[in-house]
């Protein structure tokens, strides 16, 4: 394959996952590490990639940028299905279930809606509003939804002291934990210091916490962390992950389900 070739695939592969690993270009181009590495420092010359430890991202997204729930909410929904529905095995009647705000979190809260009878703990308005509108069958009771209080982010969470507040009172069997970044130093990352502290009052109120990150997470660094990678005793992902990421996640956290 010619360098120009090289060079508009991997741009097309940064636009598409967002980030990219150097590992896994090498093997989908056929081409050795050395060779897309040399590429990426081209592509970064000119301004059209930014690169990152082990890849390259999309230039100009820093560690404070938070997209929007809407724009979120439609990027990758296959994945976020995918994720939702192996992630729904793991709850069963009765539980007291955490929920992060997220996308990925609200994709696994419309799986669940007519499951089993669960209490729902979350500050993300959008899940509360999923379960609290949710018709139960003629047999069965709706489940009970805490939508703990404070101040609204872009990803429609509720944080801040309040939230920290009101998370420590309680004590969960399972938290679903959403997350904008995981990288194998920073860990479990967000773009917003209030969510942060927020996340880490669920993780601590949690018996068993279970991130739920799709592929394009790899790489990318929130301002603050949430939690390290060793502190999730489960992750799900999707296919897209990359042999490298997987064997990072697979030595650090308890337990790496893929969702197909």
């Amino acid at each position: 394959m010619l360098a120009a070739a090289r060079q508009q695939a991997i741009l097309a592969a940064v636009q598409r996952e967002r980030v990219v690993r150097v590992s896994d270009l090498a093997q989908q181009l056929g081409v050795s590490l050395m060779t897309v590495r040399r590429d990426i420092e081209l592509l970064e010359e000119g301004g059209r990639l930014e690169r990152i430890h082990g890849g390259a991202k999309i230039p100009g997204e820093v560690s404070t940028h938070e997209p929007g729930f809407e724009l979120k909410s439609t990027q990758l929904t296959a994945e976020k299905k995918a994720i939702a529905l192996e992630a729904a095995s793991l709850v069963h009647e009765g539980m007291a279930v955490g929920f992060s705000a997220g996308t990925t979190t609200w994709a696994l809260a419309k799986e669940l809606v007519n499951g089993p009878r669960i209490t729902v703990v979350t500050n993300s308005v959008r899940i509360a509003d999923l379960f609290h509108h949710a018709s139960p069958g003629p047999a069965r009771f709706a489940s009970t939804v805490i939508l703990i209080g404070g101040e609204r982010t872009p990803s429609d969470a509720l944080v801040g002291p309040i939230a920290t507040a009101a998370l420590k009172q309680l004590h969960l069997d399972v938290l679903f934990l959403g997350v904008h970044g995981m990288d194998e130093d920073a860990g479990f990352t967000t773009p917003n210091l209030l969510e942060a502290e927020t996340d880490r009052a669920f993780v601590a109120a949690a018996r068993k916490v279970v991130v739920l990150a799709d592929h394009t997470k790899w790489g990318l660094q929130g301002i603050s962390t949430i939690a390290g990678l060793d502190d999730a005793d489960e992750i799900i992902s999707d296919t897209g992950l990359g042999a490298e990421a997987h064997r990072i996640l697979a030595e650090r956290v308890g337990r790496v389900r893929i969702a197909s």
